[in-house]
């Protein structure tokens, strides 16, 4: 893993350093997520909490996709020795993303301005930050797609998971230690102005990067192209992230700030199941696209089942310890929180059998078939919705659960018979292997 050159081992190696990355960010978070919590109280971090979640919902859909196609663009280019478009790419998209963020900031900001006499009083100047943050994590999440299409994993993720984490830290303890009251608003505003501060370094670093590695010349612009493959991987990314955080967004229109703190926080502690998944996904993503346009199928095929393998039972391995110190990790929250306990094992259902089919749905993606995995994932999502209508009215927290965990036993089983049928692989991480 550490030392050997070849193919097997740099994935481990990429993986690894993304997971730990994630791991660091992970514990940071939680670490701020219990300051928080224990510094504005509970009315107040279920406000925060809600406003964020907007804010990596919308931030994660608004970059048109290209966050995750610039792992299919980028060597396909390479592969044909296109570097005008490639330089055209690499600068065009984020400053269409930038563009485009900007003016959905606005629009939302009009219409919270319009809707504020509906809204709760103390969630509308949050919102109204959350909009100011919007333009910086899209153009953010764009230049982490290009690093990690380069394999500069630490330059993707640094500056979002562990540099912007720690100036959240940084910036509301020293609110809190100035003699601020520590509300919603102030977390949103040093939330913020984290986000710009890091995108505007990693952007300065990346751009040093990249002209070390792209030879200057002109730049060529293909942006119906390029939206021609971003838009259906958008559609994918769009409907996993309202599956993911539709459960919060429900949950706050039918029970109180409190129940979305607990509830939160439970999500949180669960979160380091799902980084497995996004570490691997996340090393793997341009390589499908290589092998592929390569034409080995045996390699893909045996990457494939490499990547679902080291994906699956690390995420079990990681789901045990986590239950098993659920109750003192919750508690650290706060005494209240570890009323939450008995949600988690809800919770991590759904991500245990996602984690049994791997990262098929970059594979997906890479290979051409993002219309087919975006149903699926609408589908998922509305099952999702539906549920969630049904069960947290009446269930709270123990209902948002169930409702996502079930949507996503859905989702797998949806994506293992789609890639079944049309790549002809068996990918689940145990059980026969030939299709």
């Amino acid at each position: 893993m550490f030392g050997s050159s070849n193919e097997n081992s740099l994935t481990n190696r990429l993986a690894g350093t993304i997971f730990l990355i994630r791991v660091v960010s992970a514990a940071m978070a939680y670490f701020a997520q219990i300051l928080l919590a224990r510094w504005m109280g509970g009315s107040d971090y279920g406000i925060y909490v809600y406003v964020w979640t907007w804010v990596l919902l919308l931030g994660s859909m608004l970059d048109f996709g290209f966050a995750t196609s610039a792992q299919k663009i980028i060597p396909e280019y390479r592969a044909v020795g296109d570097l005008a478009l490639l330089r055209g790419f690499l600068s065009g998209s984020r400053w269409a993303t930038l563009a485009a963020s900007s003016a959905v900031s606005l629009l939302l900001a009009g219409l919270v301005w319009t809707l504020s006499s509906s809204i709760d009083a103390a969630t509308v100047l949050p919102l109204y930050i959350g909009c100011l943050t919007l333009p910086a994590f899209v153009v953010a999440n764009t230049q982490d797609g290009i690093a990690r299409s380069h394999d500069w994993m630490r330059l993707g993720l640094m500056p979002q998971f562990i540099i912007r984490q720690a100036m959240i830290i940084g910036f509301t303890a020293g609110a809190f230690a100035l003699g601020f009251h520590l509300g919603a608003v102030v977390a949103m505003i040093a939330s913020c102005a984290a986000v710009w501060i890091a995108m505007t370094g990693q952007m300065i670093a990346l751009n040093r990067r990249l002209d070390g590695h792209v030879e200057a010349g002109p730049k060529a612009y293909d942006f119906r192209g390029w939206l021609a493959v971003s838009l259906p991987i958008l559609l994918v990314e769009g409907f996993y992230l309202l599956l993911s955080y539709s459960d919060i967004l429900v949950l706050q229109q039918f029970r109180s700030a409190e129940e979305v703190g607990i509830y939160y926080a439970v999500v949180k502690t669960l979160a380091l199941v799902s980084f497995i998944h996004y570490a691997m996904s996340a090393t793997t993503a341009h390589r499908f696209t290589e092998y592929h346009a390569s034409g080995d199928k045996a390699r893909l095929a045996a990457y494939v089942a490499y990547a679902i393998k080291w994906t699956f039972w690390p995420s079990l391995a990681a789901t045990v310890a986590l239950l098993a110190l659920g109750k003192p990790l919750l508690w650290l929250f706060g005494p209240q929180f570890v009323g939450g306990y008995d949600i988690m094992f809800i919770a991590a259902i759904g991500l245990v059998v996602r984690a049994a089919i791997g990262p098929v749905e970059r594979l997906l993606n890479m290979l051409g078939h993002q219309r087919i995995c975006a149903l699926a994932y609408a589908l998922a999502f509305a099952m999702n919705i539906a549920l969630c209508l049904v069960l947290v009215p009446r269930y709270g927290g123990h209902g948002a659960a169930a409702s996502t965990s079930a949507a996503l036993v859905f989702e797998t089983v949806l994506l293992f018979w789609i890639v079944r049928r049309r790549l002809g692989l068996h990918v689940l991480a145990f059980g026969k292997k030939d299709a």
